[in-house]
């Protein structure tokens, strides 16, 4: 859970809670915030995420916050001179999930604004979350610190995986309709007199080839280039619409993706 210590700014418990609820953290605790609570603003800052803000729970102290828990990290970008084990962000997530597979109750405190921490606070603490950040500029806001702990913690309980795939794939390109594409555009470049001196032409025919079949061309991929030599063909020429396929390939609609 997450445990804000005197927050100052409204404002700033909202996009905590929106950092929050984006990672999948869900359980805020509120430390005598400077301004009171509920506090008007804090609302429109989450973005969304009033369900944190409408289950925050308030505490006087941090002694009350912390009472119910197993384990608590401190988050400082300040070495405090207290013997205690320091994490970066995702070596104190990793812990965190193997204690509360375990069953233990964790959580995480922020300090205010201005200031972080007080030594007092990191006190109370077991172990110290840091960030590796810029050692000349190493302020990091609230919501930041926050989002960075869920950030890592997210990404052991999602799997780490992009959320985001492709909906329509078009399958590898078949070796009869890649070689037809080289067949094909080959003539064609013999037209322009590319493929010159003819004593270079199997060396710089090979080193085409290679540069298609490094691109692991789909079926589509060949089908779009084959469409664009067309173009550059028929617009050469001055003929049809250079959306006309010059010398086309016979189709097997059964094995052509579907258009980007």
């Amino acid at each position: 859970m997450v445990i804000l210590v005197r927050p100052q700014l409204a404002e700033n418990i909202g996009m905590c809670a929106r950092a929050m609820l984006n990672f999948g953290l869900t359980e805020m605790r509120l430390v005598a915030p400077r301004d009171g609570w509920p506090k008007k603003g804090a609302r429109q800052a989450s973005s969304g995420a009033a369900s944190v803000l409408d289950g925050a729970t308030l505490f006087e102290t941090v002694q009350e916050a912390i009472a119910d828990l197993n384990r608590v990290y401190a988050t400082t970008a300040r070495e405090r001179g207290q013997t205690k084990p320091f994490f970066a962000a995702d070596e104190a997530a990793a812990e965190m999930r193997t204690l509360t597979e375990g069953g233990s109750r964790v959580g995480v405190l922020f300090g205010p604004e201005r200031m972080g921490l007080s030594n007092d606070d990191v006190g109370l603490a077991d172990a110290v979350i840091s960030f590796p950040v810029n050692p000349e500029f190493s302020s990091i806001n609230l919501a930041q610190s926050v989002l960075l702990v869920g950030y890592e913690w997210w990404k052991l309980v999602s799997g780490g995986r992009a959320p985001i795939a492709p909906t329509r794939v078009s399958p590898p390109a078949e070796r009869r309709h890649l070689l037809s594409f080289f067949d094909y555009l080959e003539r064609e470049l013999d037209a322009t007199g590319f493929l010159t001196p003819a004593e270079k032409r199997p060396l710089m025919v090979r080193n085409l080839r290679n540069i298609w079949h490094r691109l692991a061309m789909t079926e589509q991929d060949v089908q779009t280039m084959r469409g664009v030599v067309a173009a550059l063909v028929t617009g050469r020429r001055g003929g049809r619409s250079g959306r006309e396929r010059q010398d086309p390939e016979p189709r097997d609609e059964s094995s052509e993706g579907s258009p980007d």
